[in-house]
This record gives C-alpha cells, structure tokens and sequence, in this order.
C-alpha cells in the first residue's frame, strides 16, 4: 500500500480523464502498487504503476504511472 505524496496530476497521457491536467490522486490517496519498472527513454528511472482509491466507495481505479517522488508509504497530513 501507497499514498500519495503530493496531488497527481494528468500529464496529458492518462485516458479517461476529461482535462489534459485532470487531478488523478489527491494528496494523501491510499493505492495499490500493481506494478513496476523502469522507463523506455531512461531507464534508470523507476516507475510504478498504481491503482487508487476513489470516489465515495473507494474502489480502485485504472493504473497510472507514478515516479518514486509521488508515493510515500507514510499517509501524509493535508495541510
């Protein structure tokens, strides 16, 4: 289990979201890494795919790609 360290947003490569920038996990999100890697152009960076809670019944979402800076194992405290 994973939270999100900061908002994650759409980098324009997410489908399913309406806007190019669309909020994906808000700060502290619990998710499920289903997944890792690395990435094609570079592969000394990590990445993991990630399904998050949403939505009032907190089912788990499509996976979307996260680096290592965006996920904590520690649920943050939103300011």
């Amino acid at each position: 289990m994973v939270y999100a360290a900061a908002d994650i947003f759409n980098d324009g490569g997410m489908p399913g979201i309406e806007e190019p920038e669309g909020l994906i996990a808000p700060l502290g999100a619990r998710g499920v890494v289903v997944h890792f890697g690395v990435a094609e152009l570079d592969e000394s960076k990590e990445i993991y795919l990630v399904q998050f809670e949403s939505g009032p019944d907190k089912l788990l979402g499509d996976p979307v790609g996260c680096l290592p800076e965006e996920l904590t194992q520690i649920q943050p405290v939103p300011v």
